[in-house]
C-alpha cells in the first residue's frame, strides 16, 4: 500500500471516528446544472440535494430496476442508501476501506436490501460476474492503482453491466485516467466535463458546508477540513475555476 493510499485511509478513519453525525451523509462536492429537471426529493433528503444531484448524473441512463449494484468507495453511505431508496434495484451493496465509515453506514443508512462491507477498492471481497452496475462517485483518487481498480470493476460486472464514475483530476492527469479507463477493457458509452456543474454546486452549497465544518469538526481540524470540504478559497474550486482541476463523468459497458 503506499503513502497516499494510507494517508487517506487515515483520513478517512479519523473522520468516521470522530464525527459520528447522523447528518453527514455524503462527502462528494455535488452537481447543478442550468438546466434539465432536478430530481424529486423527500423532504429528509433535500439537504443533500446538490450531493445527491451528482449521483443522479452519473446514473442518467442506466436503470437500476431490478438490478444488483455495488458502490465502491461508499463512505458515509448516503450514496447507496439514495440509490436503494429511490431507483429500485434489487440489491445494493456499498463497499469502502475505512472500517469506521462502514460501522456508521450501518448505524445510519437504510434501504431495502441495503448492505455495507469493509474492502479495498483494488481487491473487491466479491465473485466475479456478481453486479449489473458499479458506481463509484469522487472516491478513484484516493486509490492506490487506478488500473488495478478498474480491472476489479470489470471482473464484478455481469456482461452487459455498466460502470459509471466521477471524480477530479489535475489538469495534466486527464489523459492518464482516460487511459486507464480504457484498460479495463470496458466499452465507453459517455463522458462529460462537468467542472461547471461542480463547482456551481459548490459555490450554491458552500455555506451550509461552512457551518457543518465549524459545527461538527474539533477546532484543530477545522482548517484542513476546509480543504476537504472544498469550501470557498481552498485548492480545488480555485483550480476548477482557473482550469487546472477538471471533473470528469463517465458510463462504460461491459460487453463480454
Amino acid at each position: 500500500m503506499g503513502i497516499r493510499q494510507l494517508a487517506w485511509r487515515a483520513c478517512y478513519e479519523l473522520l468516521g471516528a470522530r464525527v459520528r453525525r447522523t447528518e453527514w451523509a455524503f462527502m462528494n462536492y455535488g452537481y447543478a446544472s442550468r438546466v434539465g429537471a432536478a430530481p424529486e426529493l423527500e423532504p429528509a433528503d433535500e439537504p443533500d440535494r446538490f450531493c445527491i444531484q451528482l449521483y443522479a448524473h452519473v446514473l442518467d441512463g442506466v436503470d437500476l430496476t431490478g438490478a444488483d449494484v455495488l458502490e465502491v468507495g461508499s463512505g458515509r453511505g448516503g450514496g447507496a442508501s439514495w440509490m436503494s431508496r429511490y431507483l429500485g434495484p434489487r440489491s445494493t451493496t456499498g463497499v469502502d476501506f475505512a472500517a469506521s465509515a462502514v460501522s456508521l453506514a450501518r448505524r445510519d443508512r437504510r434501504g431495502p436490501q441495503l448492505t455495507f462491507v469493509r474492502g479495498d477498492a483494488a481487491a473487491l471481497p466479491f465473485t466475479g460476474a456478481s453486479f449489473d452496475v458499479v458506481v463509484n462517485v469522487e472516491s478513484s483518487h484516493c486509490y492506490g492503482s487506478m488500473e488495478a481498480f478498474v480491472s476489479e470493476v470489470r471482473r464484478v460486472l455481469r456482461p452487459g453491466g455498466h460502470f459509471v464514475w466521477a471524480d477530479l483530476r489535475d489538469e495534466p492527469d486527464v489523459a492518464t485516467t482516460r487511459e486507464q479507463l480504457a484498460s479495463s477493457g470496458l466499452v465507453p458509452v459517455r463522458e462529460r466535463d462537468i467542472t461547471a456543474e461542480v463547482l456551481h454546486a459548490m459555490r450554491l452549497d458552500d455555506a451550509r458546508k461552512a457551518d457543518m465544518v465549524r459545527e461538527w469538526i474539533p477546532r484543530p481540524f477545522q482548517r484542513p477540513l476546509r480543504g476537504f470540504a472544498g469550501l470557498d478559497g481552498t485548492r480545488n474550486p480555485e483550480g476548477m475555476a482557473a482550469g487546472t482541476i477538471r471533473y470528469l463523468s463517465a458510463a462504460l459497458v461491459r460487453a463480454t
